[in-house]
This record gives structure tokens, C-alpha cells and sequence, in this order.
């Protein structure tokens, strides 16, 4: 089975009463054309949003015109983790006792690249496919495009109508900025930079955020020489300052050389596959063999026909908090996923189909009343209030929920705690000289979690018990019961509490 299909288990589906449409599974839609539920799009939020409309008894075909599974499985998240995680395994292993020696070689690229594409199923769908034929959701290849309300017509002249809705879930692209000789010079873009079959001797990378931080990350400790340019003054600027000052220093000493405060004012490529130059604004010059783009993202809805419904086409989505999009008579059109631009994040999306596919269930039911409180069944909260990311680079760096600065522009009256997680006992087993710091944002009125930021090796799988105090908005006093394992990085926790408390 595929490492990101839509859901660990198929569940069974339930018909509702004069909107079941039998369609013939795999990868063809048979002669129907009309289903309960058409789908644009087949990465995670495409199927799991299919996946839950279906199991509330409703038909769903999906429609994706390349690698069912999406940007994730091929050329984001599996393949740049598969990357990542050697690197961050070696580091590790060098700083606990009776190891250094057995870790101190150079990775193994070859075998690093080797892990990569068996993570990404070697940019085949197969498994995806069979997931999706098991679960009873029809596919279709090629391109869509809305052709009226509730109809969309597919490349190869196929039309088909929707009796509830229509879902838009094609995700974002890279986008490069507007450099002379940029685009002529071909430059990485993300998908390059996680699917390359060979390590470059020199690489260029733009952008401090987390393509830009992963990335030198991985190809650094492959082998390259590589340089981060960096508009701003520092990286991973949507997270606390001293996520990016650790992460810096860690990939400085790694050999990366950082340069902040410029910016790329032209590009030249003399020929194809060769070095590439890359002038500043300074007037300087770098020559590298590859040349990295990481400077932001556009939504795929260029190329929709969104104008056929009054929506601008390339344009995000503008939705309400149960994913409809806004503007579009009979609220027939959902958004989930990045093209709405809330939360650029796979799991966030994945969220939003399970809450779009609950949504579009009950209103096809006819439900009177959704709920739409705020932490609703129908309503998409925690892609606002409590959305959790990890940056696997080494160290990690984690956070979930408002930063100290969001929090008091927001109007709250905020109280920080910080504690050197390298002072707790279970970071001292993990690995000697363990640096790495936490935070929590407390509303000082209503004494809950507002966010929490964790920077060091391992802190990842720390993140969701923060997603859980955040999203269910956990008394401190109740915090104070919920008592960490010994010896643990978890113990942060009870650090935190102690600080807190004047303990």
C-alpha cells in the first residue's frame, strides 16, 4: 500500500437515498457521467476528501492528470524526509557515547538516493491507484476544467456533472520571481532539488524558509557546497527568531555558507547543464552547477475555468470555514487543501477534506443545522488557531499555534516561558552536548496555550501533545497533572509548567 494514501483503513460505506451513483472503480468512470461528489485533483486532500464523502455513502470520482498521490508523495514530503532523515540520523549518532567512531564517514549518497526513490514508489501510482479502487472512488485521467456549475469537462471530451458538489483540491506550484535570466537558466525548482539523481558539486539555494533550510540541509551533508541566500535577516521567519538563529548556527558549522539581507538581481546560464552564475545585489557573483528556487508558491488554478463560475483564474480560493468557496451562487464549489492558501501544509490539508467531505455529506443529507462553533464538526478551526509544522532539519525545529509576536498583535495579554531543553535529563541521554531551546505562549488571562515552539534533534515527535494542549485549549492547571515520563525530552513539558508557576 502506498506510504500516503488517503486513510489506514477503508471503511464501509453507507448508501443515502437517491444520490448513489454505482461507478465501475480503477481507472476508468465507466458511461456515467454524473456522481454525487466530483473531485479535482488526486493528492492527499483529493483523496481524502473522496474517501470521506464516499464513506458517508455518497459517489466520488476523482480527476488528477498526473501521479495520483500528489506533490507530497513524489516531490515533497516523502521523498525531501527520505532525504533528510540520514542526515539527521548521522548527526545524532556522533554525539552519543561508544558511536562517533562507527558515524564518522561520509553518507553513502548513492544509497541516500537509492532510499529517496523507493520513498517516493519510484514516481509510480500504482499502489495509490489500488488504494483508491478498493475504496470504491473512481478515477479519471486528465486535465479539468469547469465548464458551468456543477460540470466539468476532462481533456479527451469527457464532460460530468455533480449532484452536490464540485472540490477543488489541485494544491500550488513554485513560482519564480522576476529575475533577469532566470527562467532561461532552467533553475531547481522544489521538485528538482527532492528528486535529483545526482549530488551537485556546487548549489546555489534562495530562500530561508523550509524548502530553502531542508534542502541545503540534505544536499550539504551529501556532499554539495552549497550557499543560502536570504532576502531577510534571518531564517524560518514565520516561526520564534531563535528557531532560525539555531538552525543557522547548526548548518554553518555543517559548512553551509549563509548570506542574509540579499537579494538575486540577474541569472546567466551559457548553456544547457552548465554552470550557472547568480549576481547580488551587491554587484558580486556566484558560480554554481545547480541553482535552487525557494521563494514561494501560486495555487494551481490557472488552468481551471474558474471564469466560467465569476472566479478569477490563478487565483486562491476564497473559502468559509466549511471550505465552500465564497462568491459562487448555490455554494456548490469547495476548496481544500493550498489552493485556498490558509494552511500550505499536507496534514493541514488533509484536515480540510476530512471537514469539507463531513460538510458536503450533511448538507447532501439535507441536515438542517451544521455545526459551526468554533471547534465544529463542520468547521475548519485548527487550519487557523492550532496548525503544527515541523522543519526536519538538524536540529529540528517545531512550532504549533501563534508565536509571541502573533499572539500580542492579535490583542492578547501574553505571557512567555523559555527553557533550555539541553538542561533536561532525557536530552543529555540522547546526545552530548544537546542544544536546543523550548517555548510556550500562555494567554495570561485565560491561562491556556496559545503556541508553543520546540528547537532541537528529535523534538518533532514532541510537537503534537503541544497540538493537543493548543487545539483543546488545556488549562495550565490541568497541564500540570499531565506528568512527562522520566527520563524524557518530553520533561520540557514539566520545566515549562515549573517556570510558569515561579516554581
Amino acid at each position: 500500500m502506498a506510504a500516503n494514501r488517503a486513510t489506514e483503513a477503508t471503511e464501509g460505506t453507507k448508501t443515502v437515498e437517491g444520490t448513489r451513483t454505482t461507478g465501475t472503480g480503477g481507472t476508468a468512470a465507466g458511461t456515467h457521467d454524473t456522481y454525487d461528489v466530483i473531485v479535482l485533483g488526486g493528492g492527499p486532500t483529493g483523496e481524502n476528501l473522496a474517501d470521506r464523502v464516499h464513506a458517508a455513502g455518497l459517489s466520488a470520482v476523482l480527476v488528477e492528470h498526473e501521479l495520483v498521490g500528489g506533490e507530497c508523495s513524489y516531490w515533497a514530503c516523502m521523498p525531501s524526509k527520505a532525504l533528510l532523515r540520514p542526515v539527521t540520523a548521522r548527526s545524532e549518532a556522533r554525539r552519543v557515547p561508544g558511536l562517533p567512531d562507527a558515524a564518522a564517514g561520509p553518507l553513502d549518497a548513492p544509497a541516500v538516493l537509492a532510499h529517496r526513490d523507493a520513498a517516493a514508489a519510484y514516481w509510480k501510482d500504482d499502489g495509490q491507484v489500488r488504494w483508491l479502487d478498493s475504496a470504491g472512488i473512481d478515477l479519471v485521467r486528465g486535465r479539468a476544467r469547469l465548464v458551468g456549475p456543477r460540470r466539468v469537462a476532462v481533456d479527451g471530451g469527457r464532460t460530468f456533472t455533480a449532484r452536490h458538489a464540485v472540490a477543488v483540491c489541485t494544491g500550488s506550484r513554485p513560482v519564480l520571481p522576476d529575475v533577469p535570466g532566470l527562467a532561461e537558466a532552467k533553475p531547481w525548482t522544489s521538485r528538482d532539488a527532492t528528486s535529483a539523481k545526482t549530488v551537485p558539486g556546487r548549489l546555489v539555494i534562495v530562500g530561508g524558509g523550509v524548502v530553502g533550510v531542508e534542502m541545503a540541509t540534505a544536499w550539504r551533508a551529501l556532499g554539495a557546497s552549497v550557499t543560502l541566500l536570504v532576502r531577510g535577516d534571518g531564517l524560518l521567519p514565520r516561526m520564534e527568531p531563535f528557531a532560525g538563529h539555531l538552525v543557522a548556527e547548526s548548518l554553518a558549522e555543517a559548512g553551509v555558507f549563509l548570506r542574509t539581507g540579499v537579494e538575486v538581481r540577474e541569472v546567466r546560464r551559457e548553456a544547457p547543464g552548465g554552470p550557472v552564475t547568480v549576481r547580488l545585489d551587491a554587484g558580486d557573483e556566484i558560480v554554481a552547477d545547480e541553482l535552487l528556487i525557494a521563494t514561494g508558491r501560486a495555487p494551481r488554478t490557472e488552468d481551471l475555468g474558474l471564469e466560467t463560475v465569476g472566479l478569477t483564474p490563478g487565483a486562491w480560493l476564497d473559502v468559509d470555514d466549511t471550505l465552500r468557496v465564497t462568491g459562487v451562487p448555490g455554494g456548490w464549489l469547495y476548496g481544500a487543501g493550498d489552493v485556498n492558501h490558509r494552511a500550505l501544509l499536507t496534514h493541514q490539508g488533509k484536515y480540510q477534506a476530512r471537514i469539507a467531505g463531513a460538510a458536503i455529506a450533511a448538507r447532501a443529507r439535507g441536515v438542517p443545522l451544521l455545526e459551526t462553533d468554533r471547534w465544529g464538526a463542520h468547521v475548519a478551526t485548527a487550519d487557523r488557531h492550532a496548525v503544527p509544522q515541523v522543519v526536519f532539519s538538524d536540529p529540528e525545529a517545531t512550532a504549533v499555534g501563534l508565536t509571541a509576536a502573533e499572539a500580542e498583535r492579535a490583542g492578547h495579554r501574553v505571557r512567555v516561558v523559555d527553557y533550555d531543553m539541553g538542561a533536561v535529563a532525557g536530552a543529555f541521554l540522547y546526545a552530548e552536548g544537546y542544544r536546543g531551546r523550548a517555548r510556550m505562549v500562555v494567554d495570561a488571562d485565560r491561562e491556556v496555550l496559545l503556541g508553543a515552539t520546540f528547537v532541537g534533534p528529535g523534538v518533532g515527535e514532541l510537537l503534537h501533545s503541544a497540538t493537543v494542549a493548543v487545539a483543546g485549549e488545556v488549562p495550565i492547571e490541568r497541564l500540570w497533572h499531565a506528568v512527562p515520563a522520566y527520563p524524557t525530552i518530553s520533561e520540557v513539558w514539566l520545566r515549562l509548567l515549573e517556570a510558569y508557576r515561579g516554581d
